[in-house]
């Protein structure tokens, strides 16, 4: 039940010691004027519920990196020190901070002079690694406790908008059955309304702690989406990191509707009478392409998605494909085991084969899931299907059909579009034949075995794009 304890100017050698963690009611500690080393200890993450400012005074030393994610923090971002980096800090999850650096995209502070609000003396876990004599300043730990579901005044800004427990609670009719709308390896996705910012229409993803990797998953999506602007990636509204009304864990990803659902649904469901035609699916393929070609090209670091397939990608009103599900993503050229859940490589079928003897990770791996993606909307088969067994594979059974024989592989419901609407108006058969054949043909080429083989994503957008006209 200790809520402070104060070791300060004691000379104290070693390493941080972890037994402080069991002080699960711990708010103060301060551990100045000794001479610790080595890390924080993970043991203090059962320390729960700080806010208040980042003290100004530890942009003055060498951190190598700081994690602040995920507390109740306030005020201005510092910008020297480490702060002065972007990727050598982490402030996500705090939305009531301002300033900083322009890459965090936080709202431009505003002065005030309320000396009456009230402020917390509290400081948050400093994730050190610059030497192994440091001097560790007052700190607490860094996950956010529960306050009670009262409404929380929402920003305007989207971006930044903030929700509790209680609100997701309400908006999905107490993540009712009525209201799921699909599952997956790390959480349960549900449709909701938030009343409390103007009837919106949101998708809540609630993370199943309780699931080994979860939590990594949501780490990894959080800080793949948050700084990556495209429009054809699904747009994340929030995050919300509480617990809920049992006191246990709550973590969730709100984000934007999507009316039309999964390209799965288009291709697999039965309910979905209506199927998809030739323009559409070149469009939806399109669209998937330039999504990839920006998260491996246009991003700093270059993002790998590392789980794409029909379910993660989404259609908005007007169909055009945004691709979701970040909680596999990876970012090259850093340890990608700090990025996703280590162990699961993407899901089978989708997943290059290299993948499963311990293959290094890289964006080829993503080019192969493209093809495989391209041939199901192409062929309306999946790669699991049964028809695959003993040796033969979607790759292979669309291999074998060309050049010549495209039609025998396609779609039964896009050639009855090509029959009955497409023919009579572009009347050249030869013309639909050869654009079926080089698409069939570029997934081909993106789901061959050998990674160096594969396609650039970027000459697929091109290839793609030329195929349309």
């Amino acid at each position: 039940m200790l809520t402070s304890l104060d070791l300060s100017y004691n000379n104290l050698s070693g390493n941080i010691p972890s037994s402080i963690g069991g002080c699960t009611s711990l708010v103060f500690l301060s551990l100045k004027g000794n001479l610790f080393q080595g890390r924080v200890p993970s043991s203090l993450s059962s320390m729960r519920g700080v806010s208040g400012k980042i003290p100004q005074f530890s942009e003055r030393f060498s951190f190598e990196y700081v994690d602040l994610s995920f507390n109740d923090f306030d005020g201005e971002v510092p910008v020297l020190g480490v702060f002065a980096n972007a990727s050598a800090f982490s402030v996500l999850g705090n939305r009531r901070l301002c300033g900083g650096l322009p890459e965090l995209g936080l709202p431009k502070c505003k002065e005030t002079h309320d000396k009456h609000k009230k402020r917390f003396p509290l400081f948050a876990v400093l994730i050190l690694t610059a030497s192994t004599h440091f001097t560790i300043l007052c700190f607490a730990y860094v996950w956010c406790k529960k306050r009670k579901s009262q409404p929380s005044q929402s920003s305007r800004d989207e971006r930044f908008m903030k929700v509790s427990y209680g609100q997701l609670l309400k908006a999905t009719n107490g993540f009712s059955q009525a209201n799921l709308i699909g599952e997956g390896g790390f959480g349960s996705v549900y449709k909701g309304v938030l009343n409390d910012h103007d009837d919106r229409c949101v998708v809540v993803k609630v993370i199943h702690l309780q699931k080994r990797g979860a939590h990594k998953s949501f780490i990894a999506e959080c800080e793949a989406l948050r700084s990556i602007r495209h429009r054809n990636l699904l747009k994340i509204i929030t995050s919300c990191s509480s617990v809920d009304y049992h006191g246990n864990d709550f973590k969730a990803l709100v984000y934007e509707f999507m009316p039309n659902g999964s390209l799965h649904d288009w291709l697999h469901s039965s309910a979905n009478t209506s199927r998809l035609n030739l323009f559409q699916r070149i469009n939806i393929l399109i669209d998937v392409a330039s999504a990839l070609d920006y998260l491996h090209n246009h991003c700093q670091p270059s993002i790998l998605h590392c789980d794409l397939k029909p379910s993660n990608i989404l259609l908005d009103d007007d169909m055009v494909a945004h691709v979701g599900d970040f909680g596999l993503a990876r970012f090259l050229g850093t340890n990608s085991n700090q990025n996703s859940t280590s162990g699961i490589r993407g899901t089978i079928g989708y997943a290059p084969p290299k993948y499963g003897v311990g293959s290094e990770m890289t964006s080829s791996g993503d080019v192969y899931g493209f093809g495989i993606l391209l041939l199901e909307v192409m062929t309306g088969k999946r790669p699991t299907d049964n028809i695959f067994n003993e040796g033969l594979t979607l790759h292979k059974f669309a291999y074998m059909a060309l050049p010549n024989h495209v039609t025998d592989v396609i779609d039964d419901d896009l050639l009855k579009f090509l029959q009955e609407d497409a023919i009579p108006i572009i009347a050249d058969v030869k013309k639909i034949e050869e654009c079926l054949a080089s698409t069939v043909k570029l997934g081909v080429s993106c789901s061959v075995d050998s990674p160096t083989q594969r396609m650039n994503i970027g000459n697929v957008v091109h290839e793609l794009g030329y195929t349309s006209k």
